[in-house]
């Protein structure tokens, strides 16, 4: 899955399965409403897509086969739920939780951006009128944009390999390492692990339900999460799972799994109420990760803007500092 997307690619899919889920829950069929959708799709780029999986849908394949073999244009979470859906003659459900998931998402990411856009003006403000008083009295535009645009296009570069290498349609190497590297980042690791949570929770109780067997519905769910750590983790629990050890056990011994989703797991897993217990944890760890996203993108701003600040008035008072020395030096001082 990838860890960043602009809000409109969040919105998109969440109006693409907004639109399956109002037309098959009104009892449209599954081939009708996405040939509907084929037609004016919520993007251009889901066109294609869609038209693949219609084909396939008409070869006779399931649907999860036949959003497999469209391309790589879904997450392995949806493609978890969707399967778990299919599975259990749930899908209706499934797209209303899937069109929330993406509207969240879509949210916080405008929410974030639009915070930011405040300090970005300053800064560019900055970078452009602070060598402006040189250039006027100088005239030299090479030397201006060498401390301009020379500053900026540096940044743009980092952003931009940012972007690019928090991507996950990388190998799972790569994507190993940047869930590493992002944990570290105060409030966003955090928030990222919650979500990662909900989503395995999510996914877990989707694929219960839907009669999938306890070790392909782990295997399936921590994949779904979008963390190369839990799946990681999880893969290694097969022979222990297959030699009878219960998944309670497993997950709380796990440094993977806090002690309340352990916890709140084995209660569910004794009472035979798993299904609750993981519909619980779910809108917890989906409603704590969101949380801090969001203050995360209340206080990146708030950061950024008091960095730009104090950058500028360094130049500032660097700027009179300089200029009172070289009047001192020419008057004699």
């Amino acid at each position: 899955m990838p860890l960043l997307f602009l809000p409109g690619h969040f919105s998109r899919r969440a109006e693409l399965y907004h639109q399956l889920n109002s037309l098959t829950g009104a009892g449209v069929g599954l081939i009708q409403a996405l040939e509907q959708l084929q037609k004016y799709p919520p993007s251009a780029s889901f066109g294609a897509p869609l038209r693949r999986v219609i084909t396939e849908l008409n070869a006779g394949s399931t649907f999860t086969e036949a959003v497999l073999r469209a391309g790589n244009w879904t997450t392995a979470f949806d493609t978890a739920l969707l399967e778990a859906g299919e599975r259990s003659g749930r899908l209706e459900q499934v797209f209303k939780l899937l069109t929330d998931y993406y509207t969240e998402r879509a949210q916080v990411t405008r929410r974030l951006l639009s915070d930011l856009a405040y300090p970005v003006f300053v800064l560019h403000f900055a970078v452009f009128i602070l060598p402006f008083a040189e250039f006027f009295t100088t005239g030299n535009a090479r030397v201006y944009l060498a401390k301009s645009l020379g500053v900026l296009l540096p940044l743009y570069a980092v952003v931009a390999l940012g972007i690019v290498a928090a991507q996950g349609r990388h190998g799972e190497a790569w994507r190993a390492f940047m869930e590493r590297l992002l944990e570290l980042v105060p409030g966003f690791g955090a928030g990222r692990r919650a979500l990662a949570l909900g989503r395995l929770a999510a996914a877990l109780e989707a694929l219960l339900n839907a009669g999938v067997g306890v070790l392909e519905a782990w295997e399936l769910a921590a994949r779904a999460s979008g963390s190369p750590a839990l799946a990681r983790t999880v893969a290694s629990w097969r022979p222990r799972l297959a030699a009878g050890t219960t998944p309670a056990e497993l997950v709380r011994h796990s440094a993977r799994f806090p002690d309340l989703f352990a916890n709140q797991y084995a209660t569910g897993e004794i009472s035979g109420k798993l299904d609750d217990t993981l519909r619980r944890l779910h809108r917890y760890y989906d409603e704590e990760g969101t949380h801090k996203l969001q203050m995360l993108a209340q206080w990146t701003p708030k950061v950024f803007y008091l960095i730009v600040a104090g950058l500028i008035a360094w130049r500032v008072v660097s700027f009179y500092v300089g200029y009172f020395q070289q009047a001192s030096t020419a008057g004699g001082f």
